[in-house]
Formats: structure tokens, C-alpha cells, sequence
């Protein structure tokens, strides 16, 4: 069964860090580039980030540019995403999503991908 399983969510505080991680499980994510979305109470779902399959290209959304940095470790079968100086406004479910591209793309759009996790929950809150 093909599978993606974020972990690493939680509740924090404002201006602390978290890692959350997506691992896979009966595919190797080294054909994929992977996806991070996230949807807030009452808004749309929102690509955040994104590596390509060759980890030698990434994409970050305005919003967590400069505070968010993907990575992943194919030997680990997994793909992280370090967020920085969290804020209440990063509040969301966090998804991770896998999408068959070129070797050097990324897409920050919802329909490029075919996997998706079913997401953890991050709390920013004092």
C-alpha cells in the first residue's frame, strides 16, 4: 500500500522552531517531488514548499520563505520541513504530497501531485 505519513506536529510557541517529517512507505520517494501544504481553519489549502526529486531544487511560498527549509534524505525515505520562528498565522494541518516531475521541478500546485499524507496538526500559540 502506497503511503505518506507526516509526523512531527504539534503545539508550540510563538517564535519556536518544529520539524515535521513525511515518510513513505511501499514507493521510494526518490522519483518524487514532494509537496508541503497546509490548510488553516476556514481558508484554502496552500502550498508551501516543495523539492524536487533530485533534492538539487526547492520552492517556498512567500509566506514562509526565509522561515521554512524542505530537505529530504532519500536513504531515509523521508522529507522534512524545518520551520523557523513559528507564528500564530502557520496555525494549519500540514500535508505532505508526492508528484512525478523532471528531475529539477518543483509545482506549488495542489493538482501536480498524486500521494497525499493525511496531514498533522501545528498549533502556534502562547
Amino acid at each position: 500500500q502506497l503511503q505518506l505519513v507526516e509526523s512531527g506536529g504539534g503545539l508550540v510557541q510563538p517564535g519556536s522552531p518544529l520539524r515535521l517529517s513525511c515518510a513513505a512507505s511501499g514507493f521510494t520517494l526518490d522519483a518524487y517531488a514532494i509537496g508541503w501544504f497546509r490548510r488553516a481553519p476556514g481558508k484554502e489549502r496552500a502550498g508551501i514548499s516543495c523539492i524536487s526529486s533530485s533534492g538539487t531544487r526547492t520552492n517556498y511560498a512567500d509566506s514562509v520563505k526565509g522561515r521554512f527549509t524542505i530537505s529530504r534524505d532519500n536513504a531515509k525515505n523521508t522529507v522534512f520541513l524545518q520551520m523557523n520562528s513559528l507564528k500564530p498565522a502557520d496555525t494549519a494541518t500540514y500535508y505532505c504530497a508526492a508528484a512525478r516531475l523532471w528531475l529539477t521541478s518543483t509545482t506549488l500546485h495542489p493538482g501536480d501531485f498524486g500521494f497525499w499524507g493525511q496531514g498533522t496538526q501545528v498549533t502556534v500559540s502562547s
